[in-house]
């Protein structure tokens, strides 16, 4: 019997901005939501289960803008047994993640950026690559 594959190239149309930023997970929305005049709110912890690895629960905060959204995600998580894993293990650096969508062209990434490194509670903010990040699959959670 002749077997067919399947193949899926799933889309990466977000820009993503990384901090480093020792903070606690409500504690960051607030710091970009008085930063940047939005209002990100809590949402359901993202679930994430591997084969051969424990399962990661991630916090995460949204805004759902009329064409696109901006996302929070804490890029560590707690096992049982506390060991930490990442959401992104190849930037263990990172303590978050911020994913912004906008179909309209109208966000500018930049102004953010600014705006953010402003902040005394955030040491470092960056603009990452996509294309240079292994597992930016676990990224997909909408």
């Amino acid at each position: 019997m002749k077997k067919t594959k399947l193949f899926v190239e799933p889309e990466f149309d977000f820009e993503l901005l990384g901090f480093v930023a020792p903070l606690k997970d409500y504690k960051m929305a607030w710091v970009i939501n008085d930063s940047l005049g939005i209002n990100l709110v809590k949402a359901k912890d993202y679930e994430l289960e591997f084969t051969n690895q424990p399962q990661l629960k991630i916090s995460q905060f949204i805004l759902e803008k009329e064409h696109g959204f901006i996302q929070l995600l804490k890029n560590r998580s707690y096992s049982d047994g506390g060991n930490a894993l990442f959401l992104i293990p190849e930037l263990k650096i990172m303590d978050y993640f911020l994913l912004l969508q906008d179909l309209t062209s109208q966000l500018n990434i930049n102004a953010y950026i600014e705006q953010l490194s402003t902040s005394l509670f955030i040491q470092n903010v960056v603009k990452l690559d996509l294309s240079k990040i292994k597992s930016k699959e676990n990224l997909l959670t909408y």
